[in-house]
């Protein structure tokens, strides 16, 4: 017989671990996902319309009951329950409902980037990996023990989009490859050590804040970990907030005078950094759209921006 997983899922990592289950002969009697948000751009994939493809019954309500989820799934006496990117808490109560356990996959290679947005935040930190990870689910978030994880590469100019992309690939290997382990009883497991990670917070807007005083390549790194289709990075200037969604290292001697400024070079929209290091500007927005960065660089070869007041 095959087993029977109730699915609560979002995002593409929800959309590919769901088809990988039903591929691989799970059956799947209920999936739980989340309605759009009217305020989100919907750049992923929708559960919602997969479970409808696969014709498996979905519930997407706007506030879980987790009563009603209680009772549903004490009806529906799932084998497993898993978890993939769905955005709130699972109570105990519901974890206990899974006969043979319940799991989740994460975005990064646990105990590190426990939490929320652990694509966004690994970035940011400048990591030059993350990954996917297969635990058993506790009723803290993210802690439970390890199945298994596979990593994937951030490259120095790589930004979420591309990097959360890696992950669902990686997500999806890990939990097929781990199936057969899980419906016979014999999926591997080891503790966490969670003073070796760290616990992320749900990321806010003001959070794409530019600090100018703050070296090139952190700064590099929160661009390109917020770039579309996230807000994006920013800055005010002069009354007008600036977009700076897309950059590019510069390496070379580092400028003597590391007076954070906008300038120009070969034609190139240049921001120095307080560590001295340069910036090219690839693609920059306001309110008004797109930047001409050709016409600001022929301005700001002639009157450079100080970031000085940005950087108070």
């Amino acid at each position: 017989m095959s087993p029977r997983a109730v699915v609560f899922a979002h995002h593409d990592v929800g959309d590919r671990c769901l088809r990988a289950l039903v591929s691989h002969g799970w059956h799947v009697p209920l999936v739980i996902t989340h309605k759009p948000d009217p305020n989100e751009r919907q750049w992923f994939a929708s559960v919602l319309d997969t479970a409808r493809e696969l014709a498996i019954p979905a519930l997407a309500p706007a506030m879980p009951d987790q009563r009603g989820l209680e009772r549903t799934l004490g009806q529906l006496r799932p084998d497993f329950l898993f978890s993939f990117y769905y955005r709130s808490m699972i109570g105990e109560p519901l974890l206990q409902q899974a006969r043979r356990g319940a799991f989740n996959i994460h975005g990064s290679l646990l105990p590190r980037y426990r939490g929320r947005a652990p694509v966004n935040w690994a970035i940011v930190n400048g990591e030059r990996e993350t990954g996917a990870t297969l635990h058993y689910m506790t009723a803290a978030p993210d802690a439970g023990d390890i199945v298994d994880q596979l990593s994937v590469p951030i490259l120095e100019d790589d930004d979420a989009r591309l990097v959360m992309a890696r992950v669902t690939a990686a997500a999806e290997i890990v939990l097929v490859r781990n199936l057969s382990g899980l419906a016979s009883g014999t999926a591997p497991r080891r503790p966490q050590n969670l003073r070796e990670g760290e616990y992320c917070r749900r990321r806010a807007p003001e959070d794409g804040r530019i600090d100018w005083t703050a070296p090139a390549r952190r700064i590099h790194d929160l661009v390109r970990a917020v770039a579309p289709p996230y807000p994006g990075a920013f800055t005010d200037i002069g009354g007008e907030r600036y977009r700076i969604l897309q950059t590019r290292r510069i390496h070379g001697t580092p400028d003597p005078d590391r007076t954070p400024r906008f300038c120009a070079r070969h034609g190139a929209c240049i921001v120095v950094c307080a560590d001295g290091e340069a910036l090219e500007l690839r693609s920059v927005a306001t309110r008004s759209g797109p930047v001409d960065l050709q016409r600001l660089a022929r301005n700001l070869s002639t009157n450079p921006l100080l970031l000085c007041e940005q950087a108070a």
